[in-house]
């Protein structure tokens, strides 16, 4: 009776314990995120200086994904950011974050981000995301604005064409 006693008290901690990480995890006034395309650094990279134990050392080539976040603000629209996210053998580790302040500038309600495709595979290093959004809360259709980062880190914002 005790043992099962102990073993119930364990699960209610553990459970707690959950939820209260769980409510940490993204805060409430983030809207959208979408984590699509790569970046690569340092592929093919020279040889570094020798360590001092004298052993050949190189330098490792840095890779990771990109991350658009919509975060509402309290008047109902929304900041975009861009976050450069690492993958590391400890796992994501953020390398850069900044708003996009031309959309900011519009202050716009954003009613969904949506990645180039779905299935998480591209071909070649970038990102390409669309961003539907709203300057006038009351329009009926929202519009699309694409959010493109070639192969090289340049990041291009316009409105969708298609």
């Amino acid at each position: 009776m005790y043992k099962t006693l102990l073993i119930a008290l364990c699960l209610v901690f553990a459970a707690g314990a959950l939820r209260a990480q769980e409510g940490d995890i993204v805060p409430s006034n983030v809207t959208f995120v979408t984590s699509t395309g790569y970046w690569e650094d340092g592929a093919g990279a020279a040889p570094s200086e020798a360590p001092a134990d004298g052993t050949q050392g190189t330098a490792a080539a840095q890779r990771g994904y990109y991350k658009l976040i919509a975060v509402r603000q309290t008047d109902g629209t929304a900041q975009i950011h861009l976050q450069q996210i690492a993958s590391t053998p400890a796992g994501p580790k953020l390398v850069s974050s900044a708003e996009l302040e031309e959309f900011s500038a519009m202050k716009p309600f954003v009613t969904d981000i949506r990645p180039e495709t779905s299935t998480g595979i591209t071909r070649q290093p970038g990102m390409f995301a669309t961003v539907h959004l709203k300057t006038d809360p009351s329009a009926t259709e929202p519009e699309a604005w694409t959010v493109l980062i070639d192969e090289v880190g340049d990041i291009k914002i316009e409105r969708a064409t298609n």
